[in-house]
């Protein structure tokens, strides 16, 4: 099989920040994935569930009723690995655009004060793991990285090669 491109990224000196994860083309148009990078893999202790669970609630409400980009989201999620979130859009914008819509969705996280959407057990599947000071505690810590130094471009990892040139990968 063939290895994924997000197995070819640097997990050892990815920093938060946003980067372009893959663009594809679904029916003529561009799709693009953003790594929405909240923590240092394997520097930083992943986030907790529950907190990570909360964002999503959050954040996935507030874009999909965002006035400029409600048509253009595809997808707002948690990674497996609970350091930070993809976000699919319709389309391709430099980081620098997503950069700032993500300082607005993390921002209204901070500011939030309501009973979190979608977490009575009709619209959640588990609906009792959630955290909002945690997740508040998340978002106000990617608002100070995202304000301070911004992180978008991958660091790649180097393959050792055999004598004839083929790669080996630990995934």
């Amino acid at each position: 099989m063939d290895l994924i491109p997000s197995f070819a990224v640097d997990h050892t000196n990815l920093q938060p920040g946003i980067y372009v994860s893959r663009q594809d083309i679904v029916g003529g148009e561009t799709v693009t994935t953003y790594d929405i990078r909240m923590t240092a893999p394997n520097q930083e202790p992943a986030m907790q569930p529950s907190a990570i669970h909360t964002i999503e609630h959050i954040v996935a409400t507030f874009l999909r009723n965002h006035n400029e980009w409600k048509d253009r989201i595809v997808y707002w999620g948690p990674m497996g690995c609970l350091t930070g979130n993809y976000l699919i859009v319709k389309g391709s914008y430099p980081c620098e655009e997503i950069r700032q819509l993500m300082l607005q969705a993390f921002q209204h996280v901070c500011d939030y004060d309501d009973v979190v959407p979608g977490t009575t057990p009709a619209t959640c599947g588990n609906c009792t793991l959630h955290d909002l000071p945690m997740a508040k505690w998340e978002a106000r810590r990617y608002v100070g990285r995202l304000t301070t130094v911004f992180c978008c471009d991958y660091p790649g990892v180097e393959r050792p090669t055999d004598t004839s040139g083929r790669q080996f990968f630990d995934a």
